[in-house]
């Protein structure tokens, strides 16, 4: 690597070039005041982070000793309690209060709709999860097992009527429920039409028979324009925007009773915009793509081209959505969802930046200023593909064990502010409440952040992989499968939602509910994931554009602000549930349970080890054992190399168990991916092949990880392969 020393540092010439070519010209901010701003926070915040690192060390070595003494926390609740509270881990609870973290846009105060988290670092990725403010309720439908796809219903290798009119009558009573028509149904009309009256506009439709009727609410009627041959009617409920569009030239319109070629669903509010658990990046070269890309997207021109068939296409940022309001008027919808962007936590270091004793600083704090400085980009328009029209950078922080570590991230955007001359409190920060000692401090932990609080997460992979790090030596955990049922993980959740209410998040920030991990099963994600909204969560992460789709409809379902309000007095579940994490008896499972889910882990790490450390690849679409497609990322990681590295500590396996098995599954891996030309096979040869020998590594020295993260390990082999 290439270093220039500016303002004492040792910086690498890819992020000096970034940052002087692409990132400042147009920003405002000096090269001089850029360099010594970053000096300047590496001197004052670099210390703090490696003190609060040996904190959590400390932590945790106290809490192995304390489990190694006297059992599991089942054994002495009160005495687990006191012990943590006299190690600082649980800290005293703020008297109440109410977050003010000032202006914010709709889609986090105001609007209820998904979530998606997308690795920037790919630019054709980033700019579809951009653009999935909008997509077709038809085409999720019509090709996800959202509607059975057996028999006469099948989608087949052409076009299918009988499906699409099953799409039709499912699509019908969507509407149904959020837009009611006065003594009719939707799937009873066969025109939609807008018709002037003395007050403007209004929307009627035609049934079969001849009579004319309105909806119930005439007021979810909000606007309309002609584009063409076609009539896109705007409706609105919950927030949310629905686009009937009228077509009955197009093959879609023609076959639908009332002309219907599309209904286009409001679906995708915000995106994080991923530099994180989803992106493997572990030197400058990597890492100026992903700012290179996150810079693209504030300035509105990032764009990507590639080939499908025979078809070159050439993606960009979507443009705003222009209607006629009823009184005549123009509204404006966007676009595009809101952007967010995810930084690293506070772990890991960057060899981008080395400071004057020689160390490598912390990555976080790189990740703050030059997001913050590609953003400043947006903030400066006033016209054009504008991100936040509040005028905020929207920054999630993950990783963050307590209330100390999100004081450090708070202080971290207030320096940032400050150097390039932003107004206080315009970085937002979002908290991922994934760690157990944040999950048993929330509300300390929002309290340091109230006055830039904007998002609240759970989640349950890297939330139990930090459970089982944290509690190695109480005893072998459960199976997977069995830990999912367990109080102490519904209590987390409640928890979550219940403090975030009593904080005052609601219409100012988003309470957010995790991910739906099976991209391919949309039936059972619309059968389940209502759940998340009526919890009184603002949002929940999906998989990909169409599972945004999908899963808004359960927005319209549920009155999410009416479900806060209904939960807001319930009774919080107490420290003891939440620290109710079980061990299993020895004897418990059978020997052919043990190897089925030491097959299972093993089988998840090496099917996403592989693509990171090959091919750089930090999420993807996974098969699992069974050949179910799983998205896999760092958090997914986590937990089955934590639950190995647990039932290796209690004996349930051996080490020469683990890599017998590991080499087994090797080959099921190897065969799932042989059609992959670029694909490099693991069992032709262990020694040798960089992502076994990781894989192998994650679980056999789980234990000795910090926290149990599978960060520093996948670095490190990565930068051996590229080395090699």
């Amino acid at each position: 690597m290439s270093y220039t020393i500016l303002s004492g540092l040792q910086v690498d010439l890819k992020l000096v070039n970034f940052v002087e070519e692409q990132a400042l010209p147009g920003s405002g901010i000096a090269s001089a005041q850029f360099w010594d701003g970053l000096a300047k926070l590496v001197n004052e915040l670099a210390p703090r982070n490696r003190e609060l690192l040996a904190i959590r060390e400390e932590m945790q070595s106290k809490i192995d000793a304390w489990h190694i003494e006297n059992g599991t926390v089942a054994d002495d609740p009160a005495g687990y309690r006191a012990f943590l509270r006299s190690i600082g881990y649980v800290v005293e609870v703020p008297d109440d209060f109410v977050v003010e973290p000032g202006e914010m846009d709709p889609e986090i105060s105001s609007i209820c709709g998904p979530q998606l988290v997308v690795p920037v670092s790919n630019a054709r990725y980033a700019l579809n999860a951009a653009n999935a403010r909008w997509g077709s309720l038809f085409d999720a439908l019509y090709g996800t097992n959202a509607v059975e796809q057996k028999g006469k219903r099948a989608p087949g290798k052409s076009h299918n009527p009988k499906r699409a009119a099953e799409v039709f009558k499912r699509a019908a009573t969507y509407l149904d429920q959020a837009f009611p028509l006065v003594d009719a149904r939707h799937k009873d009309v066969v025109s939609y039409r807008v018709e002037r009256v003395e007050s403007g506009a209004v929307l009627s439709m035609e049934l079969g028979a001849g009579d004319t009727v309105t909806l119930v609410d005439p007021a979810a009627f909000v606007g309309y324009r002609h584009d063409g041959e076609k009539q896109i009617l705007l409706l609105k409920h919950h927030g949310l925007h629905m686009e009937l569009v009228v077509d009955r030239k197009n093959a879609i319109g023609a076959s639908h009773p009332a002309g219907l070629a599309d209904i286009r669903v409001e679906a995708a509010l915000s995106t994080i915009q991923d530099c994180e658990d989803s992106v493997a990046a572990v030197d400058a070269e990597e890492k100026v793509g992903v700012y290179s890309n996150w810079l693209g997207l504030m300035k509105g021109d990032l764009s990507e081209t590639f080939h499908k068939g025979t078809r070159k296409i050439e993606r960009c940022l979507n443009d705003d959505r222009v209607f006629i309001s009823p009184d005549g008027g123009e509204l404006i919808l966007k676009g595009r969802a809101l952007l967010l962007v995810r930084n690293v936590g506070h772990l890991m270091t960057s060899e981008m930046v080395i400071d004057r004793g020689g160390n490598q600083i912390g990555e976080g704090i790189i990740d703050a200023l030059i997001t913050s400085l590609c953003a400043m980009h947006d903030l400066s328009k006033t016209k054009g593909l504008r991100n936040s029209v509040a005028g905020s950078i929207y920054i999630v922080k993950p990783k963050m064990h307590g209330a100390e570590e999100v004081r450090l991230a708070g202080d971290t955007f207030a320096m940032v502010e400050d150097m390039l001359g932003l107004p206080e409190g315009t970085i937002k920060i979002g908290i991922m409440d994934e760690e157990r000692r944040t999950s048993a401090n929330l509300k300390a932990c929002i309290f340091e952040a109230r006055d830039r609080l904007f998002f609240i997460n759970t989640g349950f992979l890297d939330r139990t992989g930090d459970e089982i790090h944290t509690s190695l030596h109480a005893g072998p955990v459960p199976p997977k499968a069995e830990i999912k049922a367990e109080k102490w993980l519904a209590a987390y959740e409640d928890r979550n939602v219940l403090i975030g209410l009593q904080c005052g998040l609601s219409g100012r920030a988003q309470i957010g509910k995790g991910m739906w991990a099976m991209p391919d099963e949309m039936a059972d994600m619309l059968a389940s994931k209502a759940a998340q909204p009526n919890q009184g969560a603002n949002c929940a992460w999906v998989p990909s554009p169409t599972a945004a789709v999908l899963h808004a409809l359960h927005y319209h379902e549920v009155d999410v602000f009416a479900a806060q309000k209904r939960r807001h007095n319930e009774a919080t579940p107490g420290l003891d549930v939440l620290f109710s994490m079980p061990s299993i008896k020895g004897g418990t499972l059978s020997e052919a349970k043990i190897m089925r889910e030491l097959d299972n882990n093993a089988q998840g790490i090496l099917g996403y080890v592989v693509r990171w450390i090959e091919h750089g690849v930090g999420c993807s679409k996974v098969p699992d054992i069974n050949d179910v497609g799983l998205m896999e990322d760092r958090a997914t990681l986590r937990i089955s190399s934590q639950h190995i590295a647990n039932w290796l500590m209690h004996g349930i396996v051996r080490a020469d168990e683990v890599e017998q098995c590991f080499k087994r599954m090797a080959v099921v891996v190897d065969k799932q991916n042989q059609g992959d030309p670029l694909y490099r096979a693991m069992a032709e040869n262990f020694e040798n092949s960089v992502a076994f020998q990781a894989s192998l590594e994650l679980a056999l020295e789980g234990a000795t990880q910090p926290s149990g993260y599978t960060e520093p390990i996948l670095h490190r082999r990565r930068l051996e392969l590229k080395a090699g």
